[in-house]
């Protein structure tokens, strides 16, 4: 049997709240699941302890038992120290979209434009004085 620890959803509409759970991976995200190891409160501030709660202990249990993790679970367990950071590689994270990048090259084009315009009479009074 394939298992999973991954989050399972509960808490009410615009109200979050996550299980951290230990499911099939063939089941649904919040259906049947085999052991409760957590939970996740993504409402609560980052430094608030009440977030992420893990039973470390069991955690490791399923991992030596063969249970893959998510990318999210994975992520509360490198901040714990159980498993180290992976590194990721996502490049285009940061770059600005298509829209984005027509703007600034509109802008800097104006820009450039006004400081010609500012340029061009000061050198024509020099040129008639």
């Amino acid at each position: 049997m394939a298992t999973k620890i991954r989050l399972a959803r509960g808490g009410s509409k615009k109200r979050p709240f996550y299980r951290i759970v230990v499911a099939d991976s063939r089941m649904p995200r919040d259906g049947r699941f085999i052991e409760k190891i957590g939970t996740y409160n993504p409402l609560l501030p980052k430094d608030s302890e009440e977030r992420v709660k893990i039973d470390l202990d069991r955690v490791k249990h399923w991992m030596d038992q063969g249970a893959q993790v998510t990318d999210r679970v994975s992520r509360f367990l490198e901040a714990a120290g159980v498993i180290e950071k992976k590194s990721r590689n996502n490049p285009k994270k940061g770059a600005p979209h298509k829209a984005a990048v027509e703007r600034a090259e509109e802008k800097a084009t104006k820009l450039a434009e006004a400081k010609e315009a500012a340029a061009a009479p000061a050198v024509e009074t020099a040129a008639e004085e």
